[in-house]
């Protein structure tokens, strides 16, 4: 498939620009693409509507004049209004069959319910009703005797359904009241939509293609539902909670990607999941991330000694544990090694960091790895290397990586996502969690300064032939016409 379209593909056009935790209230590797986007293509105009956790009080990020923003907080104080007998009723209807598809996994019947609760959305909130004892009874009741059906049945390859406690069942309907609270937002009126995820960004699209029949484009980074069922391996919800909450991602995620009229994965690898999902194929285009090589010059120099650099926030998909464990094998080695950690840790990840730094302190690394923050200009964190490494556990298609890249340094990197379509052979790609993978791959780096040089040079010239800023920018000027000529049923 190739991104034309019979419209001009620089038209100005109004964009409902949906995302969910990162632009503009957070820093990080989709903020930075968000911000590019918008400032890139100055002849549209962006209406972003940005899911939160709670209410943040300002941006993090300035935003240029062509953009407004409104948030909707899953988790902020809930707006109650008097609901009437006969909407009570249509809400719980639409709330019985969502459950049923939840314990069904029936896609068709999770999106006529829930486009069912968007229509009641667009007349008030649903929480009055949602986290009632009418729909506490509805969630127990349904999810009891659809438990009790399956195990009857033994239909093999379902997944099977845990039987739920009545506090499972009021902790998922609690959960279920807000994250079903976007369909009572009112969704920007544009042209066309773009969910920069799938998930929740997803859900404010589909609320916008119900309400005023708004076509939109899905971007994907990483996989969302991948990184979901990564996040739940390491809690503590009951398996009833947990199974529940993942049918709810898998089934929006089919959704999103059955009813955007293109889908636009940053790297191939996603393709897989996306097309398994029910994306047809035929709406699948790849649009890598691109950057500015005048912002990210080639390095004159490399630092004295063995350094290595690591660039993202501090986050358990970084998997900073592995990389520390791995410097200490090279450390042992290299005993001056130094191992410099640039980046911030995101609210709620405060735990992971002083983890991290307790890997490091039993490993008495507390002299050769230092957490340095955020820098003001994101250059220096790549000069002070003379490697960067990334030991993520899930990546879309890594600024990171094309960004070290570009300064003539080679990257030691896990092959999880768009991550080797980034690197190709210009670094060293290592399985993630490989402790010795790893320390190995560095190892071989910081001791080959002409394996350095040859790669590093690779690494540039790889980034202005495939990754730029421009070659992103147009593809995605192209995309918004041709998402248009889809909603008007015209083909590719």
């Amino acid at each position: 498939m190739t991104l034309s379209s019979p419209h001009n593909p620089h038209q100005p056009l109004t964009v409902a620009l949906y995302t969910e935790g990162t632009y503009p209230q957070a820093h990080g590797g989709v903020s930075v693409w968000v911000d590019q986007l918008v400032r890139g293509l100055t002849e549209h105009t962006f209406s972003v509507q940005a899911i939160s956790g709670i209410p943040f009080a300002r941006p993090a990020l300035d935003m240029p004049s062509n953009v407004n923003f409104t948030q909707v907080p899953l988790w902020g104080p809930p707006s109650v209004t008097r609901t009437d007998r006969q909407r009570e009723g249509a809400i719980l209807s639409a709330y019985s069959d969502f459950l049923e598809s939840l314990c069904t996994l029936d896609v068709n019947s999770f999106g006529v319910a829930l486009r069912a609760l968007s229509q009641q959305g667009a007349k008030g909130p649903l929480t009055g009703v949602l986290e009632g004892g009418r729909a506490a009874r509805l969630t127990l009741d349904i999810w009891t005797a659809q438990a009790r059906a399956q195990d009857e049945d033994r239909l093999p390859g379902r997944p099977r359904l845990p039987r739920p406690t009545v506090s499972d069942a009021l902790d998922v309907q609690m959960w279920l009241e807000h994250a079903l609270r976007p369909l009572a937002a009112r969704p920007p009126e544009a042209e066309v939509g773009h969910a920069v995820s799938n998930g929740f960004a997803a859900l404010l699209a589909l609320n916008g293609l119900w309400t005023y029949g708004t076509p939109f484009l899905l971007t994907e980074h990483g996989i969302y539902l991948r990184e979901r069922y990564l996040e739940f391996r390491h809690t503590s919800y009951t398996p009833g909670f947990k199974a529940m909450l993942l049918r709810f991602y898998r089934l929006l995620c089919s959704l999103a990607y059955r009813e955007a009229a293109l889908v636009l994965p940053g790297s191939h690898y996603n393709r897989r999941w996306e097309e398994e999902l029910g994306a047809e194929s035929e709406k699948i285009q790849c649009i890598y991330n691109g950057i500015d090589p005048s912002v990210f010059p080639e390095a004159e120099s490399e630092p004295e000694g063995s350094v290595v650099s690591w660039v993202g926030r501090v986050d358990p998909l970084k998997d900073l544990e592995t990389l520390i464990r791995a410097f200490d094998l090279v450390r042992r080695k290299i005993p001056h090694a130094q191992l410099r950690l640039f980046g911030g840790t995101p609210a709620g990840n405060e735990d992971y960091e002083r983890h991290c730094r307790s890997v490091a302190s039993g490993l008495h690394l507390d002299g050769n790895v230092t957490f340095e923050g955020r820098v003001a200009d994101i250059t220096d964190a790549y000069r002070a290397g003379q490697v960067v490494a990334l030991t993520s556990v899930s990546e879309g298609f890594p600024y990171t990586v094309i960004e070290g890249m570009a300064m003539g340094r080679p990257p030691v990197a896990t092959r999880v996502g768009g991550v080797p379509e980034a690197v190709g052979d210009a670094g060293l790609i290592v399985r993630p969690r490989d402790v010795m993978g790893v320390a190995s791959a560095l190892g071989r780096l910081l001791e080959d300064q002409p394996l350095r040089a040859r790669l590093g040079r690779a690494a540039r010239e790889r980034v202005m032939e495939m990754f730029t800023l421009d070659g992103c920018l147009q593809a995605y000027c192209r995309a918004y016409p041709v998402a248009l000529a889809n909603a008007g049923g015209e083909r590719l």
